[in-house]
């Protein structure tokens, strides 16, 4: 199965967090933040504006993105965990 978004959506598969720090404390899924990196899975066609141009996005597939903590709707496909958010919510590509 496949996943594509629509309009300016972008589909990311989360990169979870360490479960060691530094010091190597290994720390329990309740002490844990919520991810706010992924790596872009799938993008939408772009953003429509009101006269009806449409604004392709910035982000393509592969890029590994920082999103803001909150955003987007999580949902699970044969098994694996996706985020959908609006290219909005992403705040930074980090360039590797």
């Amino acid at each position: 199965m496949k996943l594509r978004p629509i309009g300016d959506r972008v589909v990311v598969k989360v990169i979870e967090q360490e479960e060691k720090t530094k010091g190597g404390i290994v720390l329990p899924d309740t002490a844990k933040e919520k991810p706010q990196q992924g790596r872009v899975i799938a993008v939408g066609a772009g953003r429509i504006l009101d006269n009806g141009q449409k604004v392709p996005l910035e982000i393509k597939e592969g890029d590994r993105v920082i999103f803001a903590k909150y955003a987007g709707t999580e949902v699970k496909i044969e098994g694996e965990e996706y985020l959908i958010l609006s290219e909005r919510d992403i705040l930074a590509v980090i360039e590797e």
